[in-house]
C-alpha cells in the first residue's frame, strides 16, 4: 500500500496524493470554506504540484458546507490584507483589472485538464464561487443536503470564475440564465434531475460513493480514458462529421498503442 503524501497545506487548502489519486480539501469549516485570493492561489498551486502519476483528483471540504462563496470581507472598502480591494481594482486600468481576474480564474481552470478526471464531492452550501468551483470539476457527487446558488447577479456582479460555460453545457442556456439571474437555490434532487449532479446520496454515504466512483474511473486504462475525455470535451464544438473524424483518429491511436506500434 502506498503512503498518502501531503504536498500542500496552506490558506485553507490541503493537497494529498496517494499514487493515482489526489485529494484537494478545503479546510476552513469554521467559515464554511469561504474563498479569497489567497485560497485561489493555493488552489492554483495544488494544480501545479500534481505528480504525473495522478489520474483522479477529488475535491472535498471539511464541515457542513462545501463552500459558501467569496468571503464577504472582499466587499468591504479595505478588502483583504495585502490584496487590492474591489474598489482598487475598479479604479485601475482595464489591463490590470483583466489580469487580476485572469489570475483568480487559474484556480478554476486546471480541473478539466485532459490527463485527469476531477470529482467534486459536494455537501451543504455551494454558493457563488463555491458553485463555480464545483462546476470546474468534470463530475459532481452530491449529498442530499447539497444546495447550489449563483448569487453574483444579486450582488450586481456576474459569475466570472469560469462557471458560466460548464453551467450552460450541463443544464442549457434558459435554465442557466434563470438560475444565475434569480440567485435561487438548486437543491440536490433538482440538481440530479437537470444534469448538474451525477449522483445524489445520503450525506453519510458521500465519501464511500466518491471512493467507488474513483475506483471505477481507475479501472479502465489511462490512455483510453484520456482519449475519451478529449473526444467528449470537444464534441460540442465539432460538427457531427468532424466528431466522426475525431473518433476515427483517436481509435487509430488506441489500436496502434495496443498493438505496440504507438509512438
Amino acid at each position: 500500500m502506498t503512503a498518502r503524501n501531503t504536498l500542500l497545506d496552506q490558506d485553507g487548502v490541503q493537497l494529498t496524493v496517494d499514487d493515482a489519486v489526489a485529494t484537494v480539501t478545503l479546510t476552513n469549516p469554521a467559515k464554511r470554506n469561504v474563498q479569497s485570493p489567497a485560497l485561489w492561489r493555493a488552489l492554483t498551486e495544488a494544480g501545479r504540484l500534481l505528480p504525473g502519476t495522478v489520474r483522479v483528483v477529488v475535491l472535498r471540504s471539511q464541515g457542513t458546507s462545501f463552500s459558501a462563496g467569496l468571503d464577504r470581507q472582499a466587499f468591504t472598502p479595505e478588502g483583504f490584507d495585502g490584496e487590492p480591494s474591489f474598489l482598487d481594482l475598479a479604479r485601475g486600468t482595464d489591463a490590470a483589472l483583466d489580469a487580476e481576474i485572469a489570475g483568480y480564474q487559474e484556480a478554476f481552470t486546471w480541473w478539466r485538464r485532459p490527463d485527469i478526471v476531477s470529482i467534486a464531492a459536494v455537501q451543504g452550501h455551494a454558493v457563488g464561487a463555491g458553485f463555480q468551483l464545483a462546476l470546474a470539476c468534470d463530475l459532481r457527487l452530491c449529498a442530499e443536503d447539497a444546495q447550489f446558488a449563483m448569487r453574483e447577479t444579486s450582488l450586481g456582479l456576474v459569475p466570472d470564475l469560469t462557471g458560466t460555460h460548464p453551467l450552460v453545457g450541463l443544464v442549457g442556456y434558459a435554465r442557466a440564465l434563470e438560475i444565475c439571474a434569480t440567485g435561487r437555490f438548486v437543491h440536490a434532487a433538482e440538481a440530479e434531475r437537470i444534469g448538474l449532479a451525477n449522483v445524489v446520496v445520503p450525506l453519510d454515504e458521500l465519501a464511500a460513493a466518491t471512493d467507488d466512483l474513483t475506483a471505477a474511473l481507475l479501472a479502465a486504462p489511462r490512455d483510453a480514458v484520456v482519449e475519451t475525455k478529449a473526444l467528449l470535451r470537444g464534441a460540442l464544438e465539432r460538427t457531427y462529421d468532424e466528431q466522426r473524424v475525431a473518433e476515427r483518429a483517436a481509435q487509430a491511436r488506441r489500436l496502434r498503442d495496443l498493438a505496440g506500434l504507438g509512438e
